[in-house]
């Protein structure tokens, strides 16, 4: 498949097409409340680093979503255990502030559900290390979201994440796909996203009960959920890998 990638900085009148894209997100990722108040403002304030993908058609078939950030400064200096949340955090904070700049973190890459396998991530994956090289900037880094995880849910994540195959490339497919770019695992993000809901929330968003006390197996999630019905609530604590990406 041919594909034409942009930034929403050079063509943004092509918002709502490539934000408006379907994606097979499950539904209670969405609702970690960092994420949930800063992953929109990604396309609106860092345009240059929101790319989109159209195919002959000239339709959207992928997006990669990522931010600048200031990794070597006071405070800083080491990929945060917090991950995914934390980075989105320090990017929208360093904008605030005027902070320059050091490094630059990929945030999601999406592929239309039904091109999915096709081997798109990837070339996301290069456009979007390409764009930040153009940029000026020397590395990538990645809290990656193992894609093959939610298979193994009780599998401690510093266990997965170190796990390789024969020819020593990572077992799970996601991190594979970083490794053959020319990633590296740097460390383990125990606390990357958290959501947290009602018993009734957690109901609608998965369609399981949620009337047992301890950990509940969800469908896409990395690690089971902590129910607990006597206080009301449940909490999803989802782990990911850090991969360094050297420009």
């Amino acid at each position: 498949m041919e594909l034409k990638v942009s930034s929403l900085a050079e063509r943004p009148d092509d918002l709502g097409r490539a934000v408006g894209m379907a994606d097979s997100w499950p539904e209670f990722v969405t609702r970690d409340l960092v994420g949930d108040y800063h992953y929109g403002r990604i396309a609106r304030e860092f345009p240059a680093y929101v790319l989109f993908a159209e195919d002959e058609r000239g339709e959207v078939v992928a997006t990669g979503f990522s931010v600048p950030f200031a990794l070597d400064t006071e405070g800083r200096g080491e990929l945060p255990a917090r991950g995914w949340d934390e980075v989105l955090l320090w990017a929208f904070a360093d904008l605030r502030r005027g902070t320059r700049s050091d490094t630059v973190s990929a945030i999601a890459i999406n592929v239309r559900p039904d091109l999915q396998g096709k081997g798109l991530s990837g070339r996301m994956l290069s456009a979007m290390r390409d764009n930040a090289r153009a940029h000026g900037f020397g590395e990538v880094v990645a809290p990656v979201r193992p894609s093959a995880k939610h298979l193994e849910p009780h599998t401690p994540i510093e266990e997965y994440a170190r796990r390789v195959r024969p020819d020593g490339l990572p077992h799970d497919p996601w991190l594979r796909v970083h490794a053959r770019a020319g990633a590296t695992v740097e460390a383990v993000a125990p606390a990357s996203m958290t959501v947290v809901g009602s018993l009734e929330q957690w109901r609608r968003w998965t369609g399981l009960p949620f009337d047992t006390r301890g950990d509940i197996e969800v469908p896409g999630a990395l690690v089971p959920v902590r129910c607990e019905p006597e206080r009301g609530y449940a909490v999803y604590v989802e782990p990911n890998v850090w991969m360094r990406h050297p420009l």
